[in-house]
């Protein structure tokens, strides 16, 4: 058996998350399972973290071990693959050391959120609509974010993570043409914390919400905020290794 790496790109607004689940046989694992099994490649596959439903991904990261067989013919594999995938697509494969674990070893990760200004109804399931937006009032609360925290407050109800404290890099948000982007990166991320951030930020624009309510609950002394904004405007976009 060797072990190799995988580069992914997959539509998420097709698929129920990115997680094997029992109860639903669309997934991106299952999916990539049953074309993997047709190839006669049993082991199922490691990704970078999980998305969820309607997420999407521009570069995830998975790690498999593969038959002997297949050492020599990774191109062959990746074209297989391809052709038995649909919104899912395999940029690339290559071998790799046999002790690489695409989640363990990731040191940090980024995604970017996009936004709107002009309703598309081709683009519902990629874009996320939001009219009036406050630029210099986002510009002005996002230094907030930055470094460690436990971002407790800042994640799904249900969540089984051990640990809630995670630390953001950077968060740029810029304006190209009429669209919003939000490009941010962590050393990882909770259950929805990327989507129920980016919903604060739009609430202070909006100014339902202020700098000190981000910053009180940051400090955990209220909830006031914790519902997270359309999955839809959400891209993994790079892993760190």
């Amino acid at each position: 058996m060797q072990r190799i790496k995988l580069k992914i790109a997959y539509d998420g607004s097709k698929y129920r998350g990115f997680q094997s689940q029992k109860s639903h046989s669309n997934t991106i694992i299952n999916t990539l399972q049953k074309a993997l099994k047709s190839l006669g490649i049993f082991e199922t596959p490691i990704g970078s973290g999980r998305t969820d439903k309607g997420v999407h991904a521009n570069n995830q990261i998975l790690h498999l071990d593969i038959p002997n067989y297949w050492v020599d013919r990774l191109e062959k594999l990746k074209d297989q693959l391809n052709n038995k995938l649909y919104y899912i697509h395999i940029k690339k494969i290559s071998l790799t050391n046999n002790s690489f674990h695409a989640r363990y070893h990731a040191k940090k990760r980024a995604y970017r959120y996009i936004i709107s200004s002009k309703e598309n109804v081709f683009q519902n399931n990629y874009i996320h609509y939001q009219k009036n937006l406050n630029f210099s009032k986002i510009k002005e609360a996002i230094p907030y974010l930055l470094g460690e925290h436990d971002f407790e407050y800042f994640r799904k109800t249900g969540s089984d993570e051990k640990s809630t404290i995670r630390i953001i890099y950077d968060i740029n948000f810029y304006k190209y043409k009429n669209y919003f982007i939000f490009k941010i990166q962590g050393n990882g991320f909770l259950r929805s914390q990327i989507r129920i951030i980016i919903g604060f930020l739009i609430q202070i624009s909006q100014e339902k919400l202020t700098n000190h309510d981000l910053e009180e609950q940051l400090k955990k002394k209220i909830n006031i905020y914790n519902k997270p904004i359309s999955a839809t405007g959400l891209y993994l976009h790079r892993i760190y290794y």
